[in-house]
């Protein structure tokens, strides 16, 4: 057999197909970051760096952003429709927005408003909160702040009057009763609006939010409503309001046909709406730029079978075609692509704190002496060990699940004690030890092999959340990539999925990315009660915020890199995670209230004589201090069990 190399785990791991060039395997088998996804671009080894940050005394689980990889990402997503104008002859420009929705969080709006200036990024709000952020960061003379989402007076007001602070709101109509408010409202304050409107398409979206798009969609007007709004407007003089037609078909869309039936259709109102009389400038795309999560290039929930290029391409050319044939003025196209912009930016790194081998320690242990006394069930199993071969693998493998069955009954209605069904519990685990090993040896093993491989596999135990940190891989089975992120020049011998921290079990990673299928288990490397830290890639996308409190396992530390010139990094900004009485304050808790209420039960503890003034001070100490400490665990604190 010849020797792992780094290469394998590449494949193994798929790592070109989904990381975008923005990540790769050294030498020493360590995974590293590339600032801009080019081979000869700056790079970071990923374990040297976390081992750096937590010197710096940062802790796992820890979250990295990289702002190299957004600006990347922004620039690839301007570039690719500069590309497609200039192969069309497209005349309008290329108008991108963030959604704030995607991540809120403070460093990387500002990060994204910084690094888009030179591209006129824009935001989009979809609540009052968000539209105050976006007043309140975004200063970029030409950029857009697309005003989406549920609209009261008070955020009317505030977005019109944005207006006399040199900014640009579009005020998007999503449903049609907030069009005479609008009206309303910009008549009060004297403001002539730029009014957006949404159009409810007959196309659907193509994913997992297919159910959201389409004509029962949740926002959006019929045609019918888009007739008479432009009446409305001709009626007050306004008409020349309008300057934008949005339209949205859900996230993550996995068909590039979806985009193209959606463009067409979208087209066709564009054009409509100048032979009403109405001159929009602007086309909004929405979202739904898909990422490749599980680098398959295909039409599963967790991939794309489009590249953003062909995205863009489609857009360009559809927009143009209709125009064109209209004798319509080409408009200045604007996309909300957050996820595309954002995913590849950030990722978690976690260690593992343990791990529960499926099979135990069978393989370091002879299989129990069976002697003629014992019970018929018990020389049954024996048997099977002894006279499994490549000849009848499946066969025997069938039988050894019948005869624990068996046990199990037996046990049950006391044929059998505790001690004889342990045994029989130790027999099968030898029996699948065996079976397994001849089924791996075989060149073309009976499918029944990914059955005993499952329930035999490892359970390593992951410092972090999975509903805090990946929720949507427990909520919609979303696919992210995961893979260790040093020993990369190591075979992995071992097969296991990950339980987090979280008593509930649904806490766990236990679907991963493949070539082809995705896979129940991972391959892993035996843990050798060293530090083991495994990545989860991608997640720079709703993630952060859709986060819960599971157990009040709270926001962890995050640190923003810049990946220098010459190979080294900078620290920009450091987030420190939540401490627990940060996190219980979130439920409302009082933590001077709950000190005080262990006093008080300590105190009486005392009185009782329950309690030692030397423990009551040492439980008082514990307690206080937990209060303070980061809601995960740390390595040091584990006590070592042999």
């Amino acid at each position: 057999m010849s020797k792992w190399s780094v290469k394998d785990s590449l494949e193994l791991y798929n790592v070109p197909a989904w990381s975008a060039g923005f990540f790769g395997i050294r030498a020493n088998g360590h995974l590293e970051v590339r600032g801009d996804g080019q081979d000869d671009s700056p790079s970071l080894d990923l374990y040297e760096l976390t081992r750096d940050l937590q010197r710096r005394g940062l802790r796992l689980p820890l979250l990295l952003r990289f702002s190299n990889i957004l600006e990347a990402r922004i620039h690839e997503l301007a570039g690719a429709f500069r590309t497609a104008s200039t192969q069309y002859g497209y005349r309008g420009k290329f108008r991108g927005v963030y959604p704030i929705k995607v991540n809120q969080q403070r460093h990387v709006v500002e990060e994204l408003i910084r690094l888009g200036k030179n591209e006129n990024l824009g935001l989009e709000a979809g609540s009052k909160p968000e539209l105050l952020i976006a007043l309140a960061l975004l200063d970029t003379p030409e950029a857009l702040i697309i005003c989406n989402g549920y609209k009261d007076r008070a955020y009317l007001e505030t977005a019109l009057l944005a207006q006399k602070l040199g900014r640009r709101p579009i005020i998007v109509i999503d449903r049609f009763r907030e069009l005479p408010l609008l009206l309303k409202v910009a008549e009060e304050l004297g403001v002539r609006p730029h009014i957006g409107l949404r159009a409810k398409l007959t196309s659907t979206g193509a994913g997992k939010w297919v159910d959201s798009s389409g004509e029962r969609s949740k926002f959006g007007l019929s045609t019918r409503e888009i007739v008479a709004g432009i009446e409305m407007l001709k009626e007050k003089g306004m008409l020349d309001c309008i300057e934008l037609l949005h339209f949205h078909i859900g996230s993550q869309i996995t068909k590039i046909r979806a985009h193209k039936d959606a463009l067409r259709e979208a087209s066709r109102i564009y054009v409509g709406l100048h032979q009403l009389g109405a001159r929009p400038s602007l086309i909004d795309t929405g979202g739904g730029l898909g990422v490749d999560y599980d680098g398959s290039q295909s039409n599963t929930h967790s991939s794309t079978n489009y590249s953003v290029q062909e995205y863009a391409n489609d857009v360009v050319s559809f927009i143009q075609e209709v125009c064109d044939e209209t004798g319509t003025p080409h408009p200045d196209i604007v996309t909300e692509s957050g996820r595309a912009m954002t995913a590849h930016h950030s990722l978690l790194i976690f260690d593992v704190l343990g791990v529960n081998n499926g099979m135990g320690d069978v393989a370091d242990r002879d299989i129990p002496s069976i002697d003629a006394e014992d019970p018929k069930i018990l020389h049954n199993l024996a048997e099977v060990y002894r006279t499994a071969s490549t000849d009848n693998a499946q066969e025997v493998y069938h039988d050894a699940l019948q005869f624990k069955e068996e046990a199990n009954t037996l046990f049950n209605l006391g044929v059998i004690d505790i001690q004889e069904r342990a045994c029989a519990e130790e027999i099968f685990q030898h029996c699948c030890h065996k079976i397994l090993g001849i089924l791996h040896e075989m060149p073309n093993p009976p499918e029944d092999v990914d059955i005993l491989e499952k329930p035999l596999a490892d359970t390593y135990f992951a410092n972090f959340s999975t509903f805090q940190s990946i929720p949507d891989h427990w909520a919609v089975g979303q696919l992210f990539p995961v893979m260790p992120i040093h020993r990369l020049d190591e075979e992995p011998t071992r097969q296991g999925i990950f339980a987090d921290l979280t008593c509930d079990s649904d806490g766990k990673i236990n679907r991963f990315i493949s070539q082809e299928e995705d896979k129940p288990l991972l391959e892993l490397h035996a843990w050798n009660k060293q530090p083991y830290l495994i990545g989860v890639f991608l997640i720079g996308a709703y993630q952060e915020i859709l986060g819960d409190l599971h157990n009040l396992f709270g926001d962890t530390d995050a640190v923003h890199i810049h990946i220098e010139e010459e190979g080294s990094y900078s620290v920009e900004h450091v987030v420190e995670g939540d401490s627990v009485d940060e996190v219980l304050s979130y439920v409302q808790y009082d933590r001077k209230a709950l000190v005080e209420r262990v006093r008080r039960i300590i105190e009486t503890a005392l009185r009782k004589g329950q309690l030692s003034l030397e423990d009551s001070a040492l439980l008082r100490r514990r307690y206080e201090q937990g209060l303070t400490e980061y809601t995960y665990l740390s390595q040091d604190s584990l006590e070592e069990v042999s």
